[in-house]
C-alpha cells in the first residue's frame, strides 16, 4: 500500500453511485469528505486542504450546468476528476482544457483509485514545475506572470460571489542608488528585505509577488471598502520606514504606493494592475521621507 494519505473531496456526490474508493488499495490509503455545491466558498475551503477533488455529474438530458468558473479556479491548485455516467468528447477536452486532471466514466469506475492516485501525481509535478517557472528568484516571491494567473482565478470566483478586492503597487525608490554604490548583490540583498516586510504586514491569504525591478504588488482578496485598503496601505508604509542596512550602513528607501478596486476600477487582472501602477507612479500614496530618516 503507497505511504502517502490522500485527501479526497467528493463534490455532489449521488447517495448511490458506481464510484466509490475501496478502504484498502494498493493506490490508496484515501480519507475523505464531501461537500456540496462547488462554487460555494466552504467547497474551496474544503478542497483548499485536499489532494483531490472529484466532482460527479449526472449525464445525458439530465445533466446540470457544468461550474465552469468555480472548476477552472479550484482545478489550480488541487487534482480534480469529473465523474460521469457519460459525456460527449467534446465537454470532456473541455473539462481537460479547463485545468481537469481526468475524466472517469461509468465503464472505468473500478480504475478509479488508480486515476486519483496518478492525477495527484501529476498535479504535483505540475504545480512544482509552475513555481519554479512563476517565481521571482531574486525575492521568492510569486513573479507578474504567477500574479495574474492567481488574479484571474479569483476574479472569476469573485463573478459568482460578488465582493469587494485590492491591488496595491508598491515603487520602491533608493534601490538604483544601492546597486550603484554597493553593488548588484546589495541591492538584491533590499530587495528580499523589501518583500519580508511586505509578507509579514499582511494576511495569509494575501499574495504579495514581485513585478520586477523596483515595483511590488499586493493582492487583497477580500477588502470591504477603500477604507481597508488604505489601511493596509498605511500599516505597510510604516514597516518601510525602518531602516535598511547594508554592511552595517544604513541605505535611503523610499515608497511609493498605488490602489485599484475590483470592480470599480477594472474586471481583469491587466487593467487592475495599469491602474495601481500608475497611482504608484502618480505618488497616490508615499512615503514623504526615506525609510531610514
Amino acid at each position: 500500500m503507497t505511504e502517502k494519505l490522500l485527501r479526497i473531496v467528493w463534490v455532489d456526490r449521488p447517495e448511490v453511485s458506481v464510484f466509490d474508493l475501496p478502504e484498502t488499495s494498493v493506490w490508496g490509503p484515501f480519507t475523505a469528505t464531501s461537500v456540496v455545491d462547488l462554487g460555494a466558498q466552504s467547497s474551496h475551503d474544503a478542497i483548499a486542504s485536499a489532494e483531490a477533488a472529484l466532482l460527479c455529474l449526472p449525464s445525458g438530458a439530465k445533466a446540470a450546468p457544468i461550474p465552469w468558473a468555480a472548476l477552472s479556479a479550484v482545478s489550480a491548485d488541487a487534482a480534480v476528476l469529473v465523474l460521469a455516467d457519460t459525456m460527449d468528447g467534446a465537454t470532456q477536452q473541455r473539462l481537460l482544457n479547463t485545468g481537469v486532471q481526468d475524466v472517469v466514466l461509468q465503464p472505468d469506475a473500478a480504475s478509479l483509485a488508480q486515476r486519483v492516485r496518478l492525477a495527484v501525481q501529476r498535479k504535483q509535478v505540475e504545480l512544482e514545475a509552475r513555481k519554479a517557472y512563476a517565481t521571482d528568484l531574486g525575492t521568492g516571491l510569486p513573479n507578474r506572470q504567477q500574479l495574474i494567473e492567481h488574479m484571474s482565478q479569483l476574479l472569476a470566483l469573485r463573478e459568482r460571489e460578488p465582493k469587494p478586492v485590492s491591488v496595491l503597487a508598491f515603487r520602491i525608490e533608493g534601490l538604483q542608488g544601492v546597486e550603484s554604490g554597493h553593488g548588484v548583490e546589495s541591492a538584491n540583498v533590499v530587495r528580499r528585505k523589501i518583500a519580508v516586510r511586505l509578507r509579514a504586514g499582511v494576511r495569509a491569504s494575501d499574495v504579495v509577488a514581485s513585478l520586477g525591478g523596483d515595483v511590488f504588488a499586493v493582492l487583497l482578496p477580500s477588502t470591504e471598502s477603500a477604507t481597508d485598503a488604505e489601511y493596509v496601505v498605511q500599516k505597510l508604509l510604516r514597516s518601510l520606514r525602518d531602516p535598511f542596512k547594508i554592511a552595517g550602513t544604513e541605505v535611503p528607501i523610499t515608497a511609493h504606493v498605488g490602489v485599484a478596486q475590483y470592480p470599480d476600477d477594472g474586471k481583469q487582472p491587466e487593467p487592475l494592475l495599469r491602474h495601481a501602477s500608475t497611482g504608484a507612479l502618480l505618488g497616490a500614496y508615499g512615503m514623504k521621507d526615506s525609510a531610514n530618516e
